[in-house]
């Protein structure tokens, strides 16, 4: 059994990873600062479900804030950091850019500085798809993606380049996940697949932008989680993509929730926002051949356990507010 130090503990990704690590008879200390960028009720679900194991202990804590953070380790003693707290979403990066930096760059430099004091050999870190806008399909991990066209991708950039200098210097194993437009079952209020859910249970137009052809290369949380998982195995430094190898159009998604609802919807069109991906395609060569990964869970599969759990559980979620 290994000691694991997971952060963003109460995300949509983070509470998976933390289940399945729990589940595979390890020791969890999850930290999450619980912040209101959307409804809290979510990530307390889901920390709720993480509770029920007794090797899981949850900490408050916001990962920028040293003193804090090193605080809450307390006598904890991991043997790997898993980072996934984090800003995630693109738009609103651009209305406020201090807090993306705040955590996914100053809060990554705190983790890797407990990982180089305390002798923790082995961290992971995600990052994202938003960094290949502009780059050649599928994309793959060689390409330069130095050209980031939001505050949130280009966070994630420097998250990225300061883990490969604290391997440079203090040969600590570094894998960075890249995750692909991951959807499934509690999952985050400004993303598509939960906002289309949420507006047909409700008999609402859906709200897109653009004109419905552009792709995503959709993945569920239950498949990106056992890739972040398998990464504890890797040594050196390596940049991972997970995604679902095979993109949808968004009309083709609102097609399976329509079918799977038993609903048609009325679509109201907005312009496409211009800090947005027209389509996204991972190339998974490489989480196949370093960590015999590929996803199981086809979109289609996805939405019907993405649906049912949404049905299951509107006696609260029809409470929930959407971000934009």
């Amino acid at each position: 059994m290994s000691e694991i130090l997971l952060t963003g503990a109460a995300g949509f990704i983070g509470a998976k990873v933390g289940e399945k690590l729990l589940e595979q008879g390890h020791k969890v200390l999850g930290l999450d600062d619980l912040n209101d960028y959307y409804d809290v009720r979510l990530k307390k679900w889901r920390l709720a479900q993480l509770q029920r194991f007794p090797e899981f202990t949850f900490r408050q804590v916001d990962v920028a804030d040293k003193e804090s953070l090193n605080e809450a380790l307390g006598d904890f003693s991991p043997q790997a950091i898993i980072n996934l707290a984090a800003r995630a979403g693109v738009r609103y990066s651009l209305e406020n850019p201090f807090v993306y930096f705040h955590a996914n760059c100053l809060g990554t430099l705190n983790l890797l500085e407990i990982a180089r004091k305390n002798k923790i050999s082995k961290f992971i870190l995600a990052s994202t798809s938003s960094l290949y806008a502009g780059q050649k399909m599928p994309f793959s991990e060689t390409l330069p993606v130095n050209e980031p066209i939001s505050p949130y991708a280009a966070s994630k950039k420097a998250a990225e380049v300061t883990c490969y200098t604290y391997h440079y210097l203090y040969n600590l194993d570094v894998t960075i996940f890249r995750y692909f437009t991951v959807y499934g079952p509690c999952g985050r209020p400004d993303m598509s697949i939960f906002r289309f859910i949420t507006w047909l249970q409700k008999d609402q137009p859906l709200q897109l932008f653009g004109d419905g052809s552009q792709s995503r290369d959709f993945t569920y949380v239950d498949d990106i989680a056992e890739g972040t998982i398998r990464g504890l195995r890797l040594k050196g430094f390596q940049i991972i993509n997970l995604g679902g190898n095979k993109p949808y159009a968004l009309s083709e998604a609102i097609s399976l929730i329509e079918k799977e609802m038993g609903k048609i919807t009325t679509i109201h069109q907005h312009d496409f926002h211009r800090a947005d991906l027209k389509a996204t395609w991972a190339d998974i060569s490489r989480a196949k051949e370093l960590l015999g990964w590929q996803p199981t869970i086809t979109l289609e599969e996805g939405i019907k356990k993405t649906v049912k759990w949404h049905l299951e559980n509107y006696w609260w979620l029809r409470e929930i507010r959407l971000n934009p």
